[in-house]
């Protein structure tokens, strides 16, 4: 038989509780389902990275090319490096 779960008082409070727990003693992943969640958008931290004028420039003249914002594009950029060295 599969533990409970308890009741948590806050995110941090279950937060702490899993980190020291092993799911499998309270989840019967067998029976478990795939869910999509079309609509949760990932959390997004604001950071601050200086580059120089030219590269900026040249980021810019791109994003305009493909008419998508400048910022988009260097993320884009770096969701596929990050990709690509994570599978090499």
């Amino acid at each position: 038989m599969k533990n409970k779960i308890p009741i948590f008082k806050n995110e941090d409070q279950e937060r702490e509780f899993w980190s020291s727990q092993d799911s499998a003693g309270y989840v019967n992943w067998t029976e478990s389902e795939d869910i999509v969640f079309p609509k949760l958008k990932p959390t997004v931290k604001h950071i601050s990275i200086r580059l120089p004028e030219m590269m900026i420039d040249q980021l810019k003249s791109l994003a305009h090319k493909r008419d998508i914002p400048y910022q988009s594009l260097m993320k884009t950029f770096l969701a596929e490096r990050i990709e690509r060295e994570l599978s090499s």
